[in-house]
């Protein structure tokens, strides 16, 4: 495997060093691999930047990497366009980690800027979990020079600047606070009104009731679907269907659906739309609690496998003292708890302060003027 990487790696630098003769454009590239369409943060800041100047070019490479030998030679081709745009680009953003920006010899000049997908750290990732079992291997991450030549990495705020620095393995100086511009569609009062309203068209037993509702999204796990599949089934018979209704927002790796009839398992909103319309937030381990306390929802955690959990992933804050909601394994007293109303609405503040810096005109107004400052330099 070292030689091949290897091997590879002379070769992509060949064809990039010729690549290089080219003229650099007045261009921007957004890169990721999280997904097939353009991802929100990207959209955001392209309408934002063409409000503000609309001399420049802005190219989107979203592709997943497919399953298959016929997929991923597929995308080594997709890779070839990769290294053209980011070689006559005068910025490129990413999502995730990237082969051509970390592998190859870029022109100094070039800013790369790794703005990660999720809207905060708090569970370890990337470096921090090398040779884990969801994590890289060591040997493999610094043979493809995984998240290297990053001009800045951004952070939720300065508190986790120390975390993301250790993911992406960057100095301090390059970590720069900007909470992602999909912050904005947390705070839009009404872009709210409307997924509500899109919610409602879709589900109209949800407009139509007294009913609280509760989201429940649980983290994707890898090798223990079945146990995942058993704690919501019994989540699921503990809950009043005459007073709760009941959202499942599992991962769409997820390899079961759950077929109950007072429940609705939903593949047509995201998480972050459906919080909008929920009263109590259930989750584990996901990211998707900033989304929670960001909305100021009362959030609960069941961490039915929590010691299993923590044995094959860990997190760079206290998950027992630190997480801004109560922690239970048992779901009938995650039940219980929902029913008293048991929160911490100031420990959901405080966690809220910690984590997500406040923006000064909007998130991705920021944002965009930083990277329109650091381009015309």
């Amino acid at each position: 495997m070292s030689v091949i990487i290897k091997i590879g790696s002379w070769f992509l630098n060949f064809i990039y060093m010729l690549m290089k003769l080219l003229p650099v454009q007045k261009k921007i590239t957004y890169i990721s691999r999280q997904m097939n369409t353009t991802p929100k943060d990207f959209q955001m800041v392209i309408d934002n930047f063409k409000e503000k100047d609309n001399t420049y070019k802005h190219v989107v490479l979203s592709k997943m990497i497919p399953k298959g030998i016929v997929g991923k030679v597929e995308y080594c081709f997709h890779m070839l366009k990769q290294m053209y745009h980011i070689v006559t680009s005068q910025a490129v953003l990413l999502d995730t980690y990237c082969i051509p920006i970390s592998l190859l010899k870029q022109r100094k000049r070039l800013i790369v800027i790794q703005m990660w997908h999720a809207l905060g750290a708090f569970k370890k990732f990337g470096y921090s979990i090398l040779d884990q079992e969801e994590g890289s291997s060591s040997k493999i991450a610094y043979l493809m020079k995984m998240h290297h030549n990053y001009t800045y990495v951004l952070s939720s705020s300065q508190y986790a600047s120390q975390f993301f620095a250790e993911a992406f393995h960057v100095e301090n100086d390059k970590m720069k606070v900007f909470p992602l511009p999909k912050t904005d569609l947390l705070i839009d009062k009404e872009l709210k009104k409307e997924t509500i309203h899109r919610i409602y068209q879709k589900y109209p037993q949800l407009k139509n009731t007294q009913k609280k509702v509760i989201v429940y999204a649980p983290t994707f796990r890898k090798n223990n679907d079945q146990e995942l599949y058993h704690a919501i089934m019994k989540f699921i018979q503990q809950i009043d269907f005459h007073q709760y209704e009941f959202v499942l927002k599992i991962h769409p790796l997820t390899q079961f659906h759950i077929d109950h009839p007072n429940i609705i398992e939903d593949h047509n909103f995201t998480s972050l739309e459906f919080f909008h319309l929920a009263d109590y937030i259930v989750t584990d381990y996901s990211a998707i609690l900033f989304e929670a306390v960001i909305l100021d929802k009362p959030v609960y955690f069941y961490a039915f496998d929590y010691q299993e959990y923590m044995g094959n992933r860990s997190f760079y804050i206290d998950y027992q003292t630190q997480i801004p909601g109560p922690i239970f394994k048992d779901s009938k007293e995650l039940m219980d708890a929902i029913a008293k109303g048991k929160v911490d609405k100031q420990k959901i503040q405080d966690f809220k302060r910690l984590m997500i810096a406040p923006c000064q005109k909007s998130y991705t107004d920021d944002f965009t003027d930083f990277l329109m400052k650091e381009i015309d330099q």
